[in-house]
């Protein structure tokens, strides 16, 4: 189903007044998908596996043993915004794709989906479960904050949360509105709450600061994962002590987002030493595509059956860095294994498509959950079956369950 012409109008004016940004700057496809309960409830038990494996100290210890220093403390903070992606072959079934600790959009896919759930009338369909409502999410973000704080601090803080995220993001970043809403609904629930840059913190007293304020919680939302740049210092250097939330962080980061886990993921190999069961394994190999680590014993192999491979960066994102699959050669692959660019090789799986405006369309679906259980749903639409490319009439697609 999309939406017609009167529809749409009354869609982009009610995302307009709920402060989003443009179609220009952050395009909505004007159709939805529907989610099974049974593949959701599948779903949910592939990422409660995920969370025990990952979570274990065989794996952990096993992931840090190439990962740089900083990320080898162990920490304890839980994001509240991890994101697993999913594709949903044609055929059936759900395949992980990546997942991202620090997945971008949450706010603005919950604001899409309930006012798309408006426009379109969906309530009159009784099979599609309806979304949770803006205002009860922005209240449950809060209150996982507020959790999170108490859990790694003890106490409630009444130092600043800081919203972290990089300087060109900030400046020109297509979700630098969702961070703007998430320091206002902090700040609404009594947060001192500020947005900034690592270039913006400081190092003072013994303590991070911004705009001169001590701060306790860091929601980091920056790409430079293990904090390298220079304009991490003070971050680094607080980081280092006992006293700062920072989700997620280098641990969280080489522990559970590294593209390069999901070789173990997807394939047995090495379950004896990660600490992985047998049920989990049928689990993990049921839905994660066989990956490999690219490397000069296999650039060969994974050159000739590369039109069936996505070839992934290791530290990239938001599909930065992906090699389209008609340039890779075994020469290729391996000038990447000697310059020590690590990536990843992941089988090709295929995503529904649908119709929209004469347009063919690739849908996926990403699930943000937290502690175990999952909290929202929304989806991508890209004009391009191999690639995201989130331009007209593609974009974030509203996602919804089924009852």
């Amino acid at each position: 189903m999309t939406l017609e012409p009167r529809q749409r109008e009354r869609f982009q004016a009610a995302l307009r007044a709920a402060g989003m940004p443009g179609p220009e700057a952050f395009s909505v496809a004007p159709a939805h998908q529907i989610v099974s309960a049974a593949m959701l409830a599948d779903i949910a038990g592939f990422i409660r596996v995920f969370d025990a494996v990952t979570g274990r100290e065989a794996w952990r210890a096993a992931a840090l043993s190439e990962a740089p220093a900083i990320a080898r403390r162990r920490r304890r903070e839980v994001c509240f915004f991890s994101a697993w992606d999913f594709h949903c072959p044609p055929e059936g079934g759900f395949a992980l794709i990546e997942f991202n600790d620090n997945g971008s959009g949450f706010l603005f896919a919950a604001i899409v989906n309930a006012l798309y759930y408006e426009a379109a009338g969906l309530a009159r369909d009784a099979s599609i479960a309806s979304p949770i409502a803006v205002e009860a999410f922005r209240r449950a973000i809060g209150e996982m904050a507020e959790r999170e704080a108490a859990a790694f601090l003890g106490r409630p803080s009444a130092d600043m949360a800081l919203i972290l995220d990089d300087s060109n993001s900030l400046a020109a970043g297509k979700f630098r509105l969702e961070l703007s809403m998430l320091r206002n609904l902090l700040r609404e629930r009594g947060w001192r709450a500020g947005v900034g840059s690592p270039g913006d913190t400081r190092w003072e007293g013994g303590r991070l600061t911004f705009e001169r304020a001590p701060v306790a919680f860091v929601v980091n939302r920056s790409t430079d994962f293990f904090f390298a740049a220079d304009a991490f210092a003070a971050l680094r250097e607080a980081y280092a002590g006992e006293g700062l939330y920072v989700a997620p962080n280098p641990f969280t980061y080489a522990t559970r987002s590294d593209k390069r886990l999901l070789e173990w993921l997807s394939l047995p190999d090495w379950d004896g030493g990660l600490g992985v069961e047998a049920a989990e394994r049928r689990v993990l190999s049921a839905h994660t595509p066989e990956t490999r680590l690219v490397g000069a014993d296999n650039a060969e192999s994974l050159a000739q059956a590369k039109r069936d491979l996505v070839f992934k960066p290791l530290h990239g994102f938001a599909g930065r860095g992906l090699l389209d699959s008609a340039v890779v050669g075994r020469e290729r692959l391996r000038r990447l294994v000697k310059r020590g660019e690590g990536y990843v090789a992941q089988k090709r799986v295929a995503k529904p498509s649908l119709e929209v405006d004469g347009a063919r369309l690739w849908r996926d679906l990403r699930v943000w959950a937290y502690r175990g259980k999952i909290v929202l749903l929304s989806g991508r639409a890209s004009t391009r079956p191999d690639r995201l490319d989130l331009t007209a009439p593609g974009g974030w697609m509203p996602t919804y369950a089924a009852r």
